[in-house]
């Protein structure tokens, strides 16, 4: 057996030896980040290899402060699953096809324009987006109505920021997020799948709850096209068809909007649609998940936490009926 010396004479392992390259490299980074409580177990390589990934993207880099209330300490998501593994019908129904596709979509320039009942609309490109409050790194599960979840880290700030800065008035009692319908980009178009461009919605309390967040980034860069770049939103409590990806408009309005999914399946697709293992599909159970990256012969599906775990919003729902409410 051959043991290797070090040259002081010490058997102790260099650090660069028993730390992954790109966390030894990034060391402050990577304390800080302990400290904020957003890394924990098998994330300390998750953060290597994204970190050893990301330098192959050419993606902008969007690293916000870690924010220790939102974090969850399961296991992320490894990037390479969270961005070839998609929903986002506009670039084609399998789980592959926005990966392939959506490079096409061009992202720059890009402006978001806000309006409807508030006393000051207006229209914001990605820079005014960035500068408008300070982007923190938050780790949130989501869950797909089909079943799937994921944990990432994501890069932006409460939607209530962007709020404040509109004032909405009394007529504002929901938020409705217009998406891009770019034809010669999106060749899910051309199927009707839905009736296009999607619109999702909230209710105004939701949009101002402190999760919500306008999202502009993910694992420390700007958004890929395929998971909604430039901008989206995340509402992890949620099915994920709730978080709106790719914004170009987001109107403050009285009524309830017509959201793409629950008008066209209604008695499959509420409005509200929180994450709760109680009410199922029609077509399937809600009680359990699957989470990409454990999908081997042992793993076991994992029970489907109400409101996706996140508590904290149930005062939203006093007194409301959540299966007729669904």
């Amino acid at each position: 057996m051959l043991i290797k010396r070090k040259p002081n004479g010490i058997d102790l392992p260099f650090p660069s030896e028993i730390t992954p390259r790109a966390i030894f490299e990034s060391r402050r980074e990577f304390i800080q980040k302990l400290a904020a409580g957003s890394i924990a177990g098998g994330a300390l390589l998750e953060m290597a290899s994204r970190e050893a990934f990301a330098e192959t993207t050419g993606l902008q880099k969007l690293a916000g402060k870690p924010n220790p209330n939102y974090v969850v300490l399961d296991k992320q998501t490894t990037y390479q699953d969270a961005t070839t593994y998609n929903n986002y019908y506009e670039f084609g129904t399998d789980k592959s096809a926005p990966s392939r596709y959506a490079k096409n979509l061009k992202t720059r320039p890009w402006t978001i324009a806000i309006e409807g009942e508030v006393k000051k609309p207006m229209t914001l490109d990605f820079d005014a987006l960035q500068k408008l409050a300070p982007i923190e790194e938050r780790i949130y599960r989501l869950r797909c109505v089909e079943g799937w979840s994921m944990v990432i880290p994501w890069e932006g700030y409460s939607l209530s920021e962007l709020i404040k800065k509109v004032e909405p008035t009394s007529n504002a009692k929901y938020v409705e997020f217009v998406t891009v319908e770019d034809k010669s980009a999106m060749n899910g178009l051309r199927r009707p799948v839905l009736d296009w461009p999607y619109v999702e919605g909230l209710r105004i309390d939701e949009a101002n709850h402190p999760l919500t967040l306008l999202t502009l980034g993910m694992y420390g860069e700007v958004l890929p096209n395929q998971n909604g770049a430039p901008v989206r939103i995340v509402v992890p409590w949620k099915y994920g068809f709730k978080s709106a990806k790719s914004i170009v408009k987001i109107r403050f309005v009285r009524d309830q909007p017509r959201t793409a999914w629950n008008a066209a399946a209604p008695n499959e697709y509420g409005f509200y649609s929180n994450v709760n293992p109680q009410v199922d599909h029609p077509r399937w159970s809600q009680a359990s998940e699957r989470r990409i990256g454990e999908d081997g012969f042992f793993s076991k599906k994992r029970p489907t936490l109400m409101f996706n775990g996140y508590s904290q919003v149930a005062s939203l729902y006093s007194g409301m009926d959540l299966k007729k409410y669904f």
